[in-house]
């Protein structure tokens, strides 16, 4: 009993240090960030912006332009690592990512739809949003109708289906449209990028993605017995069906809400739990905040990366799946039995 006393007090310390360093490292890469672009700002120049002071065209900078997409960049990469995290627990699996139940691929549609309709760009985001959602309302409202089959099984096979119907409808509305306009900013948008964000195109989905994590984090213990099984849930007399579904929803608001400002932007959800993990271990409790901070570094630097290795911006989808891959296999070839 003496040996069980002291791992239960000795668990969160870990945990808490992580957190506190990640935290520390957040903000030397965001001020990082801020500094280094083709106009570049010394430390000195971005301490005076910030304070209103100093050269204008440095305000205007920083202010404007790199203040914006630096919040963007660390607010997708948050969001997607905090709802790979989620999902990997839920499902008790290791390769599953934010768009397991179709969302990307709905809120692809949706965008899609937007761009070969003409429609602003806050449209644009409406509907990639609406269109992400809905694709998993369907998964949902599909599933709860199949019965005697795993629950579990069931909703991942629903989000393979209805992702590669909206994957269909996707690519037909590619080739239906109009290659010298519609199909350029088509294609970039399903790369995933941050440029051109401004403040504005944050707010609305900064409300959304806190909305969402509240749940989570609230439900953390509850998530870590769903990770057990739905048997040991309803052993401790948790509602499995129930939390599920909050768990869920909560998940897809996130990946939704993000997903519509920055595009398709894959490998953040599925490789970042992985890292969080090893660092703080599976509760969930430690696991969400720490895949949150590490997945906001993570695509502040590959953001950073973007706008200033080529002359010509590269998709964000690139990097991370360049990035992604290789560590992914590395992991495998660790041979590690346990993924928790």
């Amino acid at each position: 009993m003496g040996r069980g006393t002291t791992a239960d007090v000795s668990l969160p310390r870990p945990g808490l240090t992580w957190t506190g360093m990640l935290a520390l490292v957040l903000v030397a890469l965001a001020f990082g960030a801020v500094m280094i672009g083709p106009y570049g700002l010394t430390p000195g120049q971005v301490f005076s912006a910030l304070l209103g002071q100093g050269d204008r065209q440095a305000q205007i900078v920083v202010w404007n332009i790199r203040l914006p997409r630096v919040g963007a960049a660390l607010l997708v990469g948050a969001a997607l690592a905090a709802a790979g995290a989620t999902y990997q627990a839920l499902f008790r699996n290791p390769l599953v990512s934010p768009d397991i139940l179709g969302v990307s691929a709905g809120a692809g549609l949706g965008a899609v739809a937007g761009i070969f309709l003409s429609l602003p760009v806050a449209a644009i985001q409406a509907s990639a949003f609406v269109g992400g959602m809905a694709a998993v309302g369907v998964v949902m409202l599909v599933g709860a109708m199949v019965r005697h089959t795993d629950r579990t099984l069931t909703l991942v096979l629903l989000g393979v289906v209805v992702g590669a119907l909206a994957g269909a409808a996707t690519s037909l509305l590619k080739v239906m449209a109009d290659p010298y306009d519609q199909l350029p900013a088509i294609t970039f948008w399903l790369l995933g990028s941050l440029a051109s964000i401004t403040t504005r195109d944050i707010l609305p989905a900064l409300p959304m993605v806190l909305v969402g994590l509240l749940p989570l984090a609230l439900l953390r213990w509850r998530i870590n017995v769903l990770s057990l099984g739905d048997e040991e849930a309803r052993a401790l007399g948790i509602e499995a069906g129930r939390t599920r579904l909050v768990v869920i929803a909560a998940a897809t608001l996130i990946t939704a809400s993000v997903t519509a400002l920055a595009g398709v932007v894959g490998w953040v959800g599925l490789v970042i739990p992985h890292i969080a993990r090893m660092l703080v271990g599976p509760g969930f409790g430690r696991l969400l905040p720490a895949s949150a901070l590490i997945g906001a570094g993570y695509l502040l630097v590959v953001d950073t990366l973007a706008r200033t290795i080529a002359a010509v911006e590269v998709p964000l989808g690139v990097l991370t799946a360049v990035i992604g891959a290789p560590f992914l296999v590395w992991l495998l070839a660790r041979g590690r039995r346990g993924w928790s």
